[in-house]
């Protein structure tokens, strides 16, 4: 054939591909917050806030499955300033996290966009400021992943669904609070709980004999809480990202960093409802009310608040309930059961004990006796290009010690890519610890009183358990996931009660293999911001 005719056809090939893939690429959504602050009224006195496009809470993020996501985000404030998507996999870019290990914060009067992909995800998240105390000001919000069309639900389409974001709240400046955390003193009991920013003055309005998918996420710095919604029950029918089997709850525990999404059928007389929350394993209990009313209502919520429960034995009992539907499809057309993890051998075992102690004279909170500084350097970056003495492997160890000293240092732990890890959350203290993982999901396997011993491996679920980002360990007892370490990268491991995380207990796993290609992870992005000593490194 003459090559005149060859050329022309060869790139109407390529052009035909090339228009194929541009139709068949996923959506893109794109967001511009500016970050400021402002004043706010939650507790009806004035406050400084943190808002985003002057809203507190900030807007909620409605994606699809395998959505595009792209924020600009505008620091105006007079602080560096990141957002962390929590629960949200940015496969093979850790470089979008926005948490110190793995992000220079943005500096004031600048801006960073993040760009990252909800590659089959679906279900309720959150973001949040990572840096400081920021949290304890405002900046945080819903993020929600509905699936995409073609993929089946396992329940009837709900006739609407509400965001609520539930969590602690102190009248005390962000900035005074972090004053005390840094001269070695605790954060005060928190003044009030807040549902959407407001205490005892959400409505949430729903027409008679519908069905509604309330989803509903502790936003909160410090203690978890109980839900409830007079005279309705809640069917559980997902977990960060995952669905579960549907039971059936009076109320439901969600702990510190957690979200769960229940279906609620309006289902009674028309009228108001209180919907309750209440902080759990606190003295005193905290208690906020929001408002379920029902079209056409005139009559306002009455009678006495449902009661939320009291003890640690009915929380305990209640997540053991919280499993996987094994029928059921996830964000891809494969049933998650087929992922049968309790017959994977497990490579790593690993026992983190959280602790606390006085070092130099100041509070701290440490993991297997290190209290965690994070480094001007970001982790990531120093990883990337190999910059000596912002890290090394051995400083904190798989296992506690029998000594009872902590010392400060910067926590990573090595893994390889693909690695399937047992994790063993070991909590020899008096109140209750929430445990948050980037970059993966998780099975939860077991929780336990008292310490850990081989021997309770046998109580472990290995069929069913549920997969999430965040586990609570109860007040002197254990908690066990199984992980596969599929996402290469640095991930941060923290805990989630934001005290014990600002004063050490955060830890990072580098996730990685000697392999160097985009189909396990993304180069640094061309925006990166450059800090410590990578400030004057030059951009690839």
């Amino acid at each position: 054939m003459n090559q005149a005719i060859i050329t022309p056809i060869f790139f109407g090939i390529l052009a035909c591909w090339s228009a194929i893939s541009v139709t068949a690429e996923d959506r893109y959504q794109f967001f511009t917050w500016e970050i400021t602050k402002g004043t706010i009224f939650p507790l009806g006195v004035p406050q400084e806030g943190i808002l985003i496009n002057g809203q507190f809470p900030g807007p909620t993020i409605e994606a699809i499955t395998n959505d595009n996501i792209v924020v600009n985000v505008i620091n105006k404030l007079d602080d560096k300033f990141l957002i962390t998507w929590s629960g949200i996999k940015q496969r093979r870019t850790s470089w979008q996290d926005g948490v110190l290990g793995t992000n220079c914060p943005i500096p004031p009067n600048s801006n960073w966009t993040y760009k990252f992909q909800v590659k089959d995800q679906v279900g309720t998240y959150t973001y949040f400021p990572s840096t400081k105390i920021h949290k304890a000001a405002g900046g945080f919000g819903g993020f929600n992943i509905a699936q995409r069309s073609t993929i089946a639900i396992p329940y009837p389409a709900p006739d609407g669904e509400f965001t609520l974001l539930v969590g602690d709240w102190s009248k005390t400046n962000h900035k005074v609070l972090r004053r005390l955390l840094d001269v070695g003193k605790s954060l005060p009991f928190p003044d009030a709980l807040l549902i959407n920013g407001v205490k005892d003055n959400a409505v949430f309005t729903g027409e008679a004999g519908k069905t509604y998918k309330f989803r509903v996420s502790n936003v909160g710095m410090a203690t978890s809480i109980n839900f409830r919604i007079q005279g309705h029950s809640l069917k559980l029918i997902e977990v960060e990202g995952a669905h579960t089997l549907q039971e059936t709850y009076e109320s439901l525990d969600v702990h510190v960093g957690q979200s769960m999404t229940v279906l609620v059928t309006l289902d009674k007389s028309i009228g108001d409802y209180y919907i309750v929350a209440s902080t759990r394993f606190t003295n005193p209990i905290l208690t906020t009310t929001a408002t379920l009313r029902y079209s056409g209502s005139n009559s306002k919520a009455s009678g006495l608040l449902p009661v939320g429960p009291t003890d640690v034995e009915w929380s305990i009992k209640q997540a053991r309930t919280i499993r996987l539907n094994l029928t059921a499809n996830a964000a891809r057309p494969n049933p998650q059961g087929s992922f049968h993890y309790g017959t994977i051998p497990v490579l790593r075992v690993l026992q983190l004990a959280n602790s606390k102690s006085i070092v130099n004279g100041k509070l701290r909170y440490a993991v297997n006796g290190i209290s965690h500084i994070n480094p001007s350097t970001p982790l990531k970056l120093a990883d990337w290009f190999n910059i000596p003495g912002i890290f090394d492997l051995n400083t904190i160890k798989d296992f506690p010690s029998s000594s009872k000293s902590v010392k400060l240092g910067t926590s990573v732990l090595g893994f390889t890519l693909h690695d399937f890890a047992e994790i063993i959350f070991q909590n020899d203290e008096n109140t209750i610890q929430s445990w948050h993982m980037d970059g993966s999901s998780f099975y939860v396997v077991g929780f336990g009183k008292g310490k850990w011993t081989p021997d309770v491996r046998r109580t472990y679920n290995l069929v069913d358990g549920i997969t999430r980002y965040t586990t609570q360990v109860y007040p002197n007892s254990w908690t066990t996931i199984l992980v596969s370490l599929d996402n290469k990268g640095m991930w941060n491991l923290r805990s989630a009660i934001w005290e014990n995380r600002y004063l050490g207990q955060d830890l990072y796993m580098r996730v990685w293999n000697n392999e160097q290609s985009l189909y396990t992870e993304t180069n640094v992005p061309l925006n990166a911001l450059f800090c410590g000593k990578a400030k004057h490194l030059p951009k690839l």
